[in-house]
């Protein structure tokens, strides 16, 4: 039985794997295709999406890798964050972009307030509200975890083994990309905190390093 033409109605079947091409110019098309899904994505690009663009045999870190070395010198990189990669512009030239208004600013807007509910959470997740009271010595409202719930910073984890099974709070992806975190391991320690003026009500922090066992598990069950 002959092979079946494809109609013009159709769309062309996409040739990954790239067979005709030399091996050089097969890896140097497969890490422009990479660049150019990276550059078209609004956020991080996961690796299950690299894949389908490139052949199933090649290396999606060694590719990354040989795009990183071609941007040496260049004013942006390829960076990992949230279990994917995104191009970010170097830190020297932020200046720069501030100053010419190029981008507009992403930045979520926290209040003094909402920032030590969120970097108690961060650190001490999964967390009930009466937990971050704690924390933080002081009442947290509701309101508080709302505003940081509408602002995807936080969302519900496992409910507490506590008395009435309370709800927790967890980060999200969101929070990772804002803070161009690739896991939650890469979170600021003592010192940094510090320096931004979040501890100053909050002596219960992590020393800078080290991650609470309750952190830690969390963090295995993301990946």
């Amino acid at each position: 039985m002959g092979r079946r033409k494809r109609t013009a109605a159709e769309p062309p079947i996409f040739d990954a794997e790239l067979a005709h091409m030399p091996a050089d110019l097969r890896w140097r098309e497969w890490m422009n295709r990479i660049e150019a899904v990276l550059f078209a994505a609004p956020r991080p690009v996961q690796r299950e999406v690299l894949a389908r663009v490139i052949g199933r045999d090649a290396s999606i870190d060694l590719l990354i890798d040989d795009i990183r070395e071609a941007l040496r010198g260049k004013p942006y990189d390829v960076v990992s964050i949230a279990g994917g990669w995104a191009f970010r512009t170097r830190t020297a030239y932020a200046d720069a972009i501030a100053t010419a208004a190029a981008v507009p600013d992403r930045a979520v807007d926290l209040t003094q307030n909402e920032a030590m509910v969120l970097v108690s959470i961060a650190y001490h997740q999964p967390v009930t509200r009466a937990g971050v009271s704690e924390i933080l010595g002081r009442e947290v409202s509701r309101d508080v975890i709302g505003a940081l719930r509408d602002k995807n910073m936080i969302t519900a984890g496992p409910r507490s083994p506590t008395a009435g099974a309370p709800f927790t709070y967890v980060t999200t992806k969101e929070f990772l990309e804002q803070f161009g975190l690739d896991t939650l391991r890469d979170l600021p320690g003592l010192d940094e905190l510090d320096d931004a003026g979040l501890l100053a009500t909050s002596p219960q922090f992590p020393e800078a390093g080290t991650l609470p066992a309750s952190f830690q598990e969390n963090e295995r069950d993301a990946d």
